[in-house]
């Protein structure tokens, strides 16, 4: 039990439970990669304001076709795979499964490096999991400019809006 001032303020109170994995079942993420990729996704979620778990894979081609396929019936690869196991609202339980051999396509024609892209990726799914939705033109605008401000704030700058006309 923490003791709180009359002020309201809660500096005592914990950090938010984070718990954030980060798997490369694609073989190829250098290490240093994967710790700046891993160290990004931290503050993006601090600057979501988000507790809970994620699990975050990187996989190849060859993977994602496959799961795209088995989960959603689409033929071949895509950037992004989102499965979201949260019983409150209020709390991330996710899974996050991102494409390196696309990140690099899309950071390459976006001039940018494949971390980047996977932090995008990264960011979009978590984004689907807090209820946005990129269905509709006007959700979409709000999602990208949400992620956005999200790489924003930590330092990142903007991804998305880097880009030549292709949707994460």
């Amino acid at each position: 039990m923490h003791d709180h001032d009359a002020s309201g303020d809660n500096a005592d109170d914990p950090a938010p439970l984070r718990t954030i994995e980060l798997e490369d079942r694609s073989g190829t993420l250098s290490t240093p990669a994967a710790s700046w990729l891993r160290e990004h996704i931290e503050r993006a979620m601090e600057a979501l304001d988000t507790a809970g778990e994620l699990l975050v894979t990187v996989v190849d081609d060859r993977i994602m076709a496959r799961l795209h396929e088995r989960d959603t019936g689409v033929p071949g690869t895509t950037d992004v795979l989102t499965w979201n196991y949260a019983q409150d609202a209020g709390r991330l339980d996710a899974e996050v499964v991102v494409c390196i051999d696309e990140a690099r396509r899309q950071a390459s024609a976006r001039s940018l490096t494949p971390e980047h892209e996977l932090l995008l990726y990264v960011v979009h799914g978590v984004l689907h999991c807090l209820g946005h939705d990129d269905h509709e033109a006007s959700a979409r605008k709000a999602m990208h400019a949400e992620e956005d401000r999200v790489l924003c704030a930590i330092g990142v700058g903007p991804v998305y809006s880097r880009s030549l006309g292709n949707e994460p």
